[in-house]
């Protein structure tokens, strides 16, 4: 169980995320919507601690975790990837070295630094590269990938980790509609068939509808939704997103939304 309890983050006196309370049963799949500035990414990134709380408290199986530091800063970070919109791969690294980077909390800086892995950690990167159907791109540069191959990378870098939790920030942000549909089919099958929680922060609602447990809508720094997506009204919609309503969140078009599928095929370049 995952609980956010009074979360609040200050960024001036007028601009703050906050008061957040979030209980999330472990292998739900949430999605996080709202509009640019709602605050869905930071949200993400306190999770993580990527960004501290002014005020509140973070707990993860009883345990709280918002003054963490040093070694158990880095361990919770481990439980707890991070797979971000524009991939953060190492562009000048081979696809298999950037996916076993995810171990990175686990070996020495010297073994790292010559990429001295083991058998066993190549042998995970592989099966990892496999679920993501990457296997055959393992030994290309990072930068001749395309964006939705790319991403995918990203989520074998995050499952190299072995977490608990999988925080995307905007995974589909900046792919075509068949890239985004394989790359939200491979975090709803790891969710599926590992019982990771994922949250998905996503501008398209119909997206989260398709792919979420659960959803939770922010506005202007504050959760206004938290519920099953059949329980999100157009009021609440309208809420969330203002007058542009369903239209502003469907930037590929309403034929064009990723719907999910039972397994996870390679993208086409």
């Amino acid at each position: 169980m995952l609980i956010l309890d009074d979360v609040i983050r200050k960024f001036s006196p007028d601009v703050s995320i906050g008061t957040v309370s979030l209980e999330v049963p472990s292998g739900q799949m949430v999605g996080v919507i709202g509009r640019s500035g709602a605050g869905k990414s930071t949200l993400l990134r306190m999770i993580n601690r990527m960004v501290d709380p002014t005020s509140g408290r973070i707990l993860f199986e009883g345990k709280d975790v918002t003054g963490l530091k040093g070694a158990d800063l880095r361990a919770w970070r481990r439980r707890c990837a991070m797979i971000f919109q524009q991939f953060n791969l190492i562009d000048r690294l081979d696809v298999i070295t950037n996916v076993l980077t995810g171990r990175l909390n686990e070996v020495s800086l010297g073994r790292a630094i010559f990429k001295a892995f083991s058998p066993p950690e190549r042998a995970l990167a592989i099966r990892a590269l496999d679920r993501l159907g990457m296997t055959k791109a393992a030994l290309q540069k990072a930068d001749t990938l395309s964006g939705g191959q790319q991403q995918r990378v990203a989520i074998a870098r995050a499952l190299m980790q072995e977490p608990e939790i999988i925080l995307a920030d905007e995974p589909i942000a900046s792919l075509d509609p068949h890239n985004a549909k394989v790359v939200m089919d491979a975090l709803r099958q790891i969710n599926r068939q590992d019982g990771i929680t994922v949250f998905c922060n996503l501008h398209t609602l119909a997206t989260a509808k398709n792919y979420c447990d659960r959803i939770v809508g922010m506005a202007k720094g504050k959760v206004v939704f938290d519920g099953r997506p059949d329980e999100l009204s157009d009021v609440m919609v309208h809420r969330i997103y203002g007058p542009e309503g369903l239209e502003t969140n469907h930037p590929f078009g309403p034929d064009s939304v990723p719907v999910p599928q039972k397994t996870v095929h390679p993208a086409t370049v």
